[in-house]
């Protein structure tokens, strides 16, 4: 099983819709996906339809050993999409994982036990780097980062990548990052053309050549609890989202079941 931590510790950059877009496109091309809300706000499983009441195990009893993570799985109306979910417990599992043994491994430990049921897992992270987003690193053999087209971008794409060193350096050297996706960008707007050119000119090859752009329909899509591949596949949001996944698919191996 191919492991993804879509991973930015900065708010508000497209990591949930960018999580749920890719994976459902993943899902629609054959592969078997596994999709895990890490985030306490647990917009992924909102996005996907999923509703509090049906959350009876979540990501936080993963972590904290009370359930396998085969048990915490739920099925999506998406074909071949599985859901992880998560509940407002994970707030407090920063805290609670402290005490427990191999704090940093717990993620990475129930996904090997599950490893042949799915050809890829996508990893949502909180926008954090505490023990949550750390646990899905550890866990993930690359890591895809979206990057919002403004200005504070560069400053907090440096503090991830020093992150990302000290968790190769630690816990999971083969940690590398599959890519950094430009989303919310503008093309009214200067400052959009100006970071996404300096991204690729720090960053070169690893960016990748599609953008996100801001579209409403990708906004509306979480409340209608589905993705906007399926709210409206024709919208420039989702036709930007299924170019980025055919780029993430040319940067993946191949799994049997998608042959």
């Amino acid at each position: 099983m191919i492991r993804i931590a879509v991973a930015n510790q900065k708010g508000g950059v497209g990591k949930t819709t960018t999580a749920i877009n890719l994976a459902t496109a993943l899902a629609a091309t054959g592969w078997r996906v596994l999709l895990i809300d890490l985030d306490p706000q647990g917009n992924a499983s909102t996005g996907l339809g999923i509703t509090h009441a049906q959350r009876g195990l979540s990501s936080y009893d993963v972590l904290t050993g009370e359930a396998g993570l085969d048990e915490a799985v739920i099925p999506t109306r998406v074909p071949r999409l599985d859901l992880v979910p998560a509940t407002v417990d994970l707030s407090g599992a920063e805290i609670e994982l402290v005490a427990l043994e191999e704090r940093t491994h717990r993620l990475d430990r129930a996904l090997d036990a599950v490893a042949a049921r799915w050809d890829v897992c996508l990893i949502d992270c909180p926008p954090s780097l505490g023990l949550l987003t750390i646990n899905a690193l550890v866990a993930a053999e690359s890591i895809l980062v979206p990057l919002q087209t403004e200005f504070f971008a560069l400053e907090g794409l440096s503090q991830l990548l020093q992150t990302i060193e000290r968790i190769r350096a630690r816990f999971n050297p083969e940690l590398s990052i599959l890519g950094v996706a430009l989303t919310m960008y503008d093309r009214r707007n200067n400052l959009s053309a100006q970071v996404a050119d300096d991204v690729r000119a720090c960053l070169g090859k690893v960016v990748f050549e599609t953008v996100i752009p801001r579209n409403v329909r990708l906004s509306e899509a979480p409340s209608h609890g589905i993705p906007a591949l399926i709210y409206d596949h024709r919208c420039p949001g989702s036709e930007a989202y299924m170019q980025l996944a055919r780029e993430l698919i040319g940067r993946l191996p191949k799994p049997a079941a998608a042959a």
